[in-house]
């Protein structure tokens, strides 16, 4: 029998934390006083060489915190496996070229559909159509996209069996030990596509704590499919993509950490438009100081800021 899944605590931005403001439930899984002094795992692999910089958050934690060191783990299966880690290397670029390429598609189909909104003038029930019709060529490529990138990955996993390589499999023992060992994990953010690819190899999703506490892109690595996103990019405003499949542990949300300095979320139609796209799946606006308890049930909370169908930040609760 399968564990059940865990409580989530999605947080947003810590650039002044409220990481520390969380109670971690004790051993009997209600709120305590700290009853419970087992480890609290932490991932900060998104950090890169900055992954043992930890010292803030293990003071958030009543320095109960203990690293999972998941990127240095990355980095000891490079050294020690390296036909392994050449391999890695060319799934990598297979999966910069599938993404190169899908965004050309979708760049043509966005514009179109973005051209049939602003045509104008017509019969309601045309344009209707003629929109649905776009939307469902810009839902394609976001679809056949993730299928491929789910084929590589499937094709990269039997030809290269990493549960069967040693280094990895030694790695994995130790994190699942520590899993285990552990009362809650905490998933920081950073460089996205960094965290999920060692999640993913170090085998984490199976054997998370019943408590996980995450934020920007250590929240978005726990959904079943991470987008991208920035209309305020410094070198312009760039589509929002879909990325990669994130571990699963948070199902039917896409999450959008920084919205409100990223997205133009006063542009309506526009905001409709990524809405749609991802729906029945629910854009959840992650904004400095906002936290969401997700139950084991996966239900977001009344109070969770979600993009409405017309384009608007609405809470969960007034929605109809």
């Amino acid at each position: 029998m399968s564990p059940p899944p865990p409580g989530v605590t999605v947080l947003g931005p810590q650039r002044r934390p409220t990481l520390g403001q969380f109670v971690w439930p004790d051993a009997g899984g209600s709120p305590g006083d700290h009853t419970d002094d087992r480890p609290i795992a932490v991932v900060t692999a998104g950090w890169l060489e900055r992954e043992a910089d930890d010292g803030e958050v293990r003071s958030l934690l009543g320095n109960r915190g203990v690293n999972l060191g998941l990127h240095a783990r990355w980095l000891d299966v490079r050294e020690r496996d390296r036909e392994f880690a050449g391999a890695a290397q060319e799934h990598r670029a297979v999966l910069d070229e599938l993404q190169q390429n899908y965004l050309v598609a979708l760049d043509h189909a966005l514009t179109a559909l973005h051209a049939t909104a602003a045509r104008g003038g017509g019969r309601p029930r045309t344009a209707v159509a003629a929109m649905e019709d776009a939307l469902a060529v810009v839902r394609l490529v976001d679809e056949r996209h993730a299928m491929r990138v789910r084929r590589a990955h499937d094709d990269f996993a039997a030809a290269w069996l990493p549960q069967d390589r040693p280094v990895i499999a030694e790695h994995r023992a130790d994190v699942q030990r520590r899993l285990e060992d552990a009362a809650g994990l905490v998933v920081a953010g950073g460089h996205v596509g960094v965290l999920l690819r060692v999640l993913h190899l170090f085998h984490v999703a199976p054997f998370v704590p019943p408590t996980v506490v995450s934020w920007s892109a250590g929240a978005m690595a726990l959904t079943e499919r991470v987008v991208l996103f920035h209309d305020r990019a410094p070198q312009g405003p760039s589509h929002a993509e879909l990325y990669d499949a994130g571990i699963g542990l948070l199902h039917g949300v896409v999450l959008l950490p920084h919205a409100r300095r990223r997205l133009r979320v006063d542009d309506l139609p526009h905001m409709a438009v990524l809405a749609a796209r991802f729906a029945p799946d629910r854009c959840v606006v992650l904004d400095d100081g906002i936290r969401i308890d997700i139950g084991r049930d996966g239900a977001l909370p009344p109070d969770a800021r979600v993009v409405g169908d017309q384009g608007r930040i609405l809470a969960v609760g007034t929605q109809s």
